[in-house]
């Protein structure tokens, strides 16, 4: 897999965060889909603190859904 363009001005978590953002937008990612933050340390190769934070940005904006012991997934119509 190619190495991500990262931009040297924004933090690494916001990019992840805008990238996953899209995917769910466009349909990639449709509801129910799992975001572990290990998926994301291995598709971007980045630290667990790194994937962390863009799965707190995400869920704080109100696109994931994180059930204890589960994981965190793309909220659905169900979920509200």
């Amino acid at each position: 897999m190619a190495e991500p363009q990262w931009d040297p001005k924004r933090p690494r978590w916001q990019q992840i965060a805008d990238a996953i953002r899209q995917r769910i937008q466009d349909g990639t990612y449709p509801p129910d889909t799992l975001i572990s933050e290990s998926r994301i340390q291995g598709e971007w190769g980045v630290a667990k603190m790194t994937a962390r934070k863009a799965v707190a940005a995400l869920r704080a904006e109100g696109l994931l859904v994180t059930t204890p012991g589960m994981g965190s997934f793309v909220k659905g119509e169900a979920d509200d």
